[in-house]
């Protein structure tokens, strides 16, 4: 566990460059090189820039590390989803 949390806070700070933010292009660069094997349209950068905008609860244009956290427990979510969705149709 300690491992995934230091890979998610690694991920975030090398992809904001050390800043307190990711801009547009570092967060579209982040969602298409650390999520590709598990969201959709990671290729399209309008549907990137429309889960941007649905992180972004402040509107300042950015994802904050907060908001970037919001992204990681929806994903996770929907991955133990799918996981208990499959075990639970296999009993």
């Amino acid at each position: 566990m300690e491992a995934a949390i230091k890979t998610i806070v690694t991920t975030f700070i090398n992809s904001s460059r050390g800043k307190d933010n990711l801009d547009s292009k570092s967060f579209q660069k982040l969602v298409q090189k650390q999520f590709s094997g598990t969201m959709e349209d990671t290729d399209s950068s309008s549907a990137i820039k429309e889960m941007q905008r649905g992180l972004d609860e402040n509107s300042d244009g950015k994802v904050s590390f907060e908001e970037y956290l919001s992204l990681i427990g929806y994903v996770a979510n929907a991955m133990s989803e799918r996981k208990c969705g499959s075990n639970a149709d296999a009993s």
